[in-house]
Parts: C-alpha cells; sequence; structure tokens
C-alpha cells in the first residue's frame, strides 16, 4: 500500500521495494526501448493497463529513466482521446497502432496514480498536475450511481445501461482501491473514499453465488448482480488480482476471507461461479504468489521461499509478482524469510 502524504499525495518507499535485479529482468522481458510495456500473452500488443503497470513499478524501483520512457509512450501513442483518457489498446503491426480508441478505467487509474507518486518522490509539479487531470476527467467521464452506490464504469463506451440491455455492467478488477486516498488528495471535490467503499460494498454482494467469488464482469441491472451477457460467467484472470488490490489498500480480514476460495494445492482457480467448479489451474508464480500473500496475511503461514524469487513468465503474471512483493516488502514482511515472525 502506498503511503500518502499531508497533501493528500503518494509517496514512493524511502529505498526501492523491488529491486534492481529484479527490475532490470522485467525491462528485459516486457519494456521496449521507446517504453513500450508489451503483453507477450497477448499477442505482443500494448494498452493502457500495461502502461500504468509499467510507470507504477517504475517509480517503485525508483527507475527515473525508465519511468520517463514509458510515460512518453504513454503520452505520445494512447492519450489521443479528447476526454483526456487513454485509449486502450495499441498494436505494433496495424496501422493506425492504435486499434480501439475506447479507454479501460483501470489502466487509467493506474497511469493516474503512477503518475502522482512520481510528482511526489521527484519533486515533479507537472507530473502530479498530469495525474489531477486524469483523475478529473475519471470523476467527469467514468462515474455511474447504482441504487446509491458510485461506481467506476470499465470504459467510456458500451457499458451503461442506457447501451446495455443488462446494463449497466462493471469490472470489480478495474477498481484499484488504494489508489482512492491519492485521488481524494488530488481532486477533493470528488468523493473518492464514498466510491471506493462503495465498490466494495457491490464487490461483496456479486460474490453472493455458487462459488462464493465474483464474476469479471458484473450486470447490475438487476438488485443481485449477476454475469453479464455475453461473458464468461467466472472469476478469471482480471478478478485474481482483486485480493491484491484489497492487500494493497490495508483490507481487514473479513474483506479477504472470500477469496480463499480461489486458493488451490498448486496455484490459483479459475472458477466458473454459476457452479463454483474450477476450470483452470493458475500455476505461474506470479500467480501462486497471490495465494501464498493471501494465505499469510489470514493465517499467517509463510510465503514458500520459491515464490520471493521473481520468476518472470507471462507479463500479467510477472507483473503481479511484483506488486505482491512490493506489498509484502513494505507491509507484511513478516510473510518473507528473514521478515519479522509474528
Amino acid at each position: 500500500m502506498a503511503c500518502v502524504t499531508a497533501t493528500g499525495l503518494a509517496a514512493s518507499p524511502a529505498e526501492p521495494t523491488i529491486t534492481a535485479q529484479e527490475w532490470q529482468t522485467y525491462r528485459n522481458h516486457f519494456v521496449s526501448a521507446e517504453g513500450r510495456v508489451v503483453d507477450n500473452g497477448n499477442n505482443n500488443l500494448s494498452h493502457s493497463e500495461g502502461q500504468g503497470y509499467g510507470l507504477l513499478l517504475a517509480v517503485l524501483a525508483q527507475d527515473r529513466p525508465t519511468f520517463e520512457a514509458i510515460w512518453s509512450f504513454t503520452r505520445t501513442e494512447l492519450m489521443v482521446r479528447d476526454d483526456g483518457l487513454a485509449a486502450w489498446r495499441w498494436e505494433e503491426d496495424k496501422s493506425p497502432h492504435v486499434t480501439d480508441t475506447n479507454n479501460a478505467s483501470d489502466g487509467d487509474i493506474l497511469i493516474a496514480y503512477a503518475l502522482a507518486m512520481a510528482g511526489e518522490a521527484w519533486n515533479e509539479p507537472e507530473k502530479t498536475d498530469a495525474a489531477r487531470r486524469i483523475v478529473e476527467s475519471l470523476g467527469r467521464e467514468m462515474l455511474v450511481e447504482v441504487r446509491g452506490n458510485m461506481l467506476v464504469l470499465p470504459g467510456k463506451d458500451g457499458f451503461s445501461a442506457t447501451q446495455r440491455p443488462d446494463g449497466p455492467v462493471v469490472n470489480p478488477s478495474y477498481w484499484i482501491f488504494e489508489a482512492a486516498p491519492v485521488f481524494a488528495g488530488l481532486t477533493p471535490q470528488i468523493a473518492w473514499a464514498r466510491i471506493a467503499e462503495d465498490e466494495m460494498k457491490v464487490l461483496a454482494l456479486a460474490g453472493e453465488n455458487a462459488a462464493g467469488l465474483p464474476p469479471d464482469w458484473v450486470s447490475l441491472s438487476s438488485r443481485k448482480p449477476k454475469p453479464a451477457e455475453g461473458f464468461p460467467p467466472e472469476f478469471g484472470y482480471n478478478n485474481i488480482r482483486i485480493p491484491l488490490y484489497l492487500m494493497r489498500s490495508g483490507a481487514g480480514p473479513e474483506r479477504l476471507a472470500p477469496y480463499i476460495r480461489m486458493v488451490g494445492e498448486d496455484g490459483l482457480l479459475r472458477v466458473d461461479v454459476t457452479t463454483g467448479e474450477a476450470k483452470e489451474h493458475l500455476t505461474e508464480p506470479g500467480y501462486r504468489i497471490i495465494g501464498a500473500a493471501l494465505n499469510c496475511v489470514l493465517t499467517g503461514e509463510p510465503v514458500p521461499a520459491d515464490l520471493q524469487a521473481f520468476s518472470p513468465t507471462s507479463y500479467f503474471a510477472a507483473t503481479l509478482q511484483l506488486l505482491t512483493l512490493d506489498f509484502l516488502r513494505r507491509d507484511a514482511p513478516m510473510c518473507l524469510e528473514g521478515g519479522t515472525a509474528r
């Protein structure tokens, strides 16, 4: 969880929580020289989520030159919309490279959050101002009220009640709770604390099904949340990061406990929420460490030593492993080898 300063902005740790060797390995695998974060598990395309993760990891590794390269690529290639949000999809072998100009709010949130942290860490007001402009756009363009709850939509186009018969549709993994206090500091006129609390309420309601876990894509057209039409009714690759986001935000055991259901003996489970049956076992180290960290926070069982060594496989798993290591080193060192025992 990022520290928040008296001004409400994010403060990076005094020392990097991602080691130079880990970050060099990540860059070698997934960041091009021009600052493009490459999703090698998805046809080597790039997207706003990846650029946001890259910016955040660069701040945590305190690598200013790479941050500048990733931000330069993001600003020039993806910040092409009139509303101040980022186009979400970029493909190297297509012309134009942006092949979907819709935004993805998780990418926008990650980009703004990382810019705020960089602005504070490196005393660069222009980055703080850039973060503020994105957060203002998120507040203006992406909020929806559903039965008294204020929520962030996944994208500007295609998810509202006027755009889908089962709308509004949300994706709970796009709600990055640790950014809420930072955003509140940037734009106090927007009730980000209330929004985060409302999103956690809806998250709990969406998990009231056979699996006890929220589907990746949730229809809120009726009082009881349900899987959105046109998407697999599953707790899958999107939502496996929810417990990581909750841990990083400082959420308590009552909010973390339901997610122990996604932890199998050999990794994380992709689950059919209509039956509760596992559809796939996700065994990459970057996925397994989320379950191990969750288990440690809830029970005190240390994270296995092999997961504490960064082992990049796919872009997504590697990113989640570094974010989990950052959380453990910062907020739960007792879970790590050499950390303080409980």
